[in-house]
């Protein structure tokens, strides 16, 4: 009987063993290839040892566009910098951890808070001589939008917050968020999804984040979802989101301070980032803050209602005296 347990347990400890390899195998391997099929498309800067992706393009006053959690430059040059490039240079940036973008020292295992992240990038964009800018955040990016324009206003002319995040929620992050926030989910939970999962699982994924909007055709294609299913940008997402809403809490006293335009778009039907919880606050707490409420939009109103926020960007620059 002991002998059968000991052959029973040495067999699971191989079948362990090949399956931990095969997960470490298979991320390697989607790694490279979603790096190669879908590659930097401007320059790796050097900030404080860390590479920060930037994409340039256009000419024009200075558009700095972030990205939400998961995200890259991608997701905004499938269609909206390109209806842009005739009167803006556009500057979108991946934040750390996300496309090609590497992560800040000694916040591998925390996350890089959203202050962290906007001290890094405006950094990026002293070091590509940008001034007097504006900058548009999506999603966690308007966190970072935040952020940036608290701590370091001195270049920043004017705000546009795409279905942003700027307030504290009420509650606890979803379970996924606190058990991948562990050992085991960093360590074990994460890669193994990041290696198993499948086209249906990625595609079901993308539709719940356009919800209720239909996701536009070739998107997936073009975003580089390789990049966004990665374990490194997993890590990186969980890791962050995490460290949201303590760093919302100590941005939002410094909102009323604030004395540049703000132009907010939000859709009524958004359930990630909810209009009431931060589009609609945001509008109250800042004295220069518009806000266009786009009804029955989602989550993901620059391709859902891709005028109304290039309206959004004009008004904020025409107010900011760049156009």
């Amino acid at each position: 009987m002991h002998r059968l347990l000991w052959i029973a347990l040495k067999g699971l400890a191989l079948l362990t063993l090949v399956f931990a390899v095969f997960v470490y195998a298979k991320n390697t391997w989607d790694s490279s290839f979603a790096r190669a099929q879908s590659p930097p498309t401007g320059p790796l800067l050097k900030v404080d040892g860390v590479d920060v992706h930037a994409h340039i393009e256009g000419e024009g006053p200075t558009l700095i566009m972030l990205h939400g959690a998961g995200g890259n430059t991608r997701d905004f040059t499938y269609s909206l910098t390109k209806k842009l490039s005739d009167r803006y240079k556009i500057v979108a940036f991946d934040r750390p951890g996300h496309g090609h973008t590497g992560r800040i020292e000694d916040r591998e295992k925390l996350g890089e808070t959203p202050q962290e992240q906007a001290d890094l990038l405006s950094k990026a964009a002293d070091q590509l001589g940008l001034k007097d800018y504006l900058i548009l955040g999506h999603s966690f990016g308007g966190a970072v939008t935040m952020a940036w324009a608290v701590e370091h206003p001195e270049q920043v002319r004017g705000l546009i917050m795409v279905a942003g995040v700027s307030n504290p929620w009420q509650g606890d992050l979803a379970q996924w968020y606190q058990t991948t926030n562990t050992w085991f989910g960093r360590n074990i939970l994460i890669p193994t999804l990041s290696a198993l999962a499948t086209p249906a699982r990625v595609n079901d994924t993308t539709n719940g984040i356009f919800e209720p909007d239909p996701v536009p055709e070739g998107y997936l294609d073009h975003v580089g979802v390789g990049l966004s299913k990665s374990k490194r940008t997993l890590q990186a997402t969980t890791q962050q989101v995490n460290n949201l809403k303590p760093s919302v809490i100590e941005l939002e006293p410094s909102y009323s301070a604030l004395k540049l335009p703000i132009e907010i778009v939000h859709g009524t039907a958004d359930i990630t980032v909810p209009l009431d919880t931060h589009g609609r606050p945001l509008s109250q707490q800042a004295s220069g803050a518009v806000l266009d409420i786009l009804e029955g939009v989602g989550h993901m109103p620059h391709h859902a209602q891709e005028d109304r926020v290039i309206a959004a960007i004009d008004r904020a620059a025409n107010r900011a005296g760049l156009r």
